[in-house]
């Protein structure tokens, strides 16, 4: 640690992750003392006053302390909320719910249908982004049908699913159906281990119902960062790729891709956030959905999507059931997305 002085006062030069661990301890401990005497608004204009110190301490001038500050206010009104939920549950039944198979089964749910609707949406919404970051007559219009989603009510979303992939929409008429015993070339066969196999093809109270809804909603996101990444790669190394023998598909791989790789990355993480977050849709599409928990022995039990399953425990047990829940599942959250950006953004290369 070293000190200097700037415009005559002592300036203490720390690493930027002790800088940011003091300041956010700090924050917690103001919290902690705010919530205790019943004063979260005191809080709030300390959070306010204190980034607009530090950024005064840190030399920014008359505009970055302005900036800070007023930006400052919107992070505030961004985490009180947070921290009022967690700091208001009584722990004995954040732990009870904790316990709950019902629970368990629904954050799983929770995780693992956002993630096949975010790898949905980035394996087919990364090739459309390639094409609109390279442009082509009516791309307005394409764009336009992307960003839809963002603007159409949930519950819209959700019949608007429902109308395209129901049972008399665009796949209503698949079913797959195998069975353990047949007949092949006249010679019976029996496959061991194997009772048979039936698919058909259904959104109604299904897991795939509720991963094509996540996906119409989260879509937009992925499609519309891997753009932004694309379009941040300089053309002139492209174009030097190509001069030195490269054809398209070895441009993309040595050149595009690993210059445009945080924006994919970005897209996919935005868009799995923004499943877990669904509800409308969700909640028409598949309000109750069978799952086998644990994963591959466990039995097919139901259940909902967590935020729909936090609105079934409003509405039955109250704030204190579903806020217990609803702690758990920001808990879960802030978790998986802090591992998914530490493993994401680091600074290896690409594969």
């Amino acid at each position: 640690m070293s000190t200097e002085t700037t415009r005559g006062r002592p300036a203490v030069a720390l690493g930027t992750g002790t800088t940011v661990l003091t300041f956010v301890t700090v924050q917690l401990l103001a919290f902690a003392f705010a919530f205790t005497v019943e004063l979260p608004g005191a809080y709030a204009l300390f959070a306010v006053a204190s980034t607009g110190a530090v950024a005064y301490h840190r030399d920014r001038g008359a505009f970055g302390v302005a900036a800070a500050t007023f930006g400052s206010v919107l992070l505030v009104a961004l985490a009180l909320p947070l921290l009022m939920l967690v700091a208001r549950q009584d722990p004995g039944i954040v732990v009870e719910k904790a316990l709950d198979p019902a629970v368990h089964r629904a954050l799983y749910l929770s995780v693992y249908a956002p993630m096949l609707a975010a790898l949905l949406s980035v394996a087919l919404g990364v090739p459309l982004a390639l094409v609109l970051a390279r442009g082509f007559p009516g791309q307005a219009l394409v764009e336009s049908l992307v960003d839809l989603p963002l603007v159409v009510p949930h519950s819209v979303a959700g019949l608007a699913v429902l109308f395209a992939y129901g049972d008399e929409g665009a796949f209503g008429w698949l079913e797959v159906s195998i069975p353990g015993a047949f007949t092949l070339l006249g010679v019976p066969v029996d496959v061991p281990l194997f009772d048979g196999f039936h698919y058909d093809f259904s959104v109604i109270g299904t897991t795939t119902g509720m991963v094509l809804a996540m996906t119409f909603v989260s879509a937009p996101f992925a499609v519309n960062a891997a753009r932004e990444g694309f379009e941040a790669v300089d053309e002139r190394v492209q174009r030097a790729a190509r001069t030195l023998g490269a054809n398209r598909w070895e441009t993309f791989r040595r050149v595009t891709a690993p210059l445009s790789v945080r924006g994919v990355l970005t897209g996919g993480v935005l868009a799995w956030a923004r499943a877990v977050s669904e509800f409308g849709a969700v909640a028409i599409v598949a309000y109750n959905v069978d799952v086998v928990y644990p994963p591959l022995f466990g039995e097919r039990s139901e259940t909902q999507h967590a935020p729909v399953f936090i609105y079934r425990e409003f509405m039955t047990g109250g704030l204190d059931e579903s806020g217990a829940v609803a702690t758990l599942l920001l808990a879960l959250s802030v978790a998986i997305f802090l591992v998914v950006r530490s493993l994401a953004y680091d600074d290896g290369g690409w594969p």
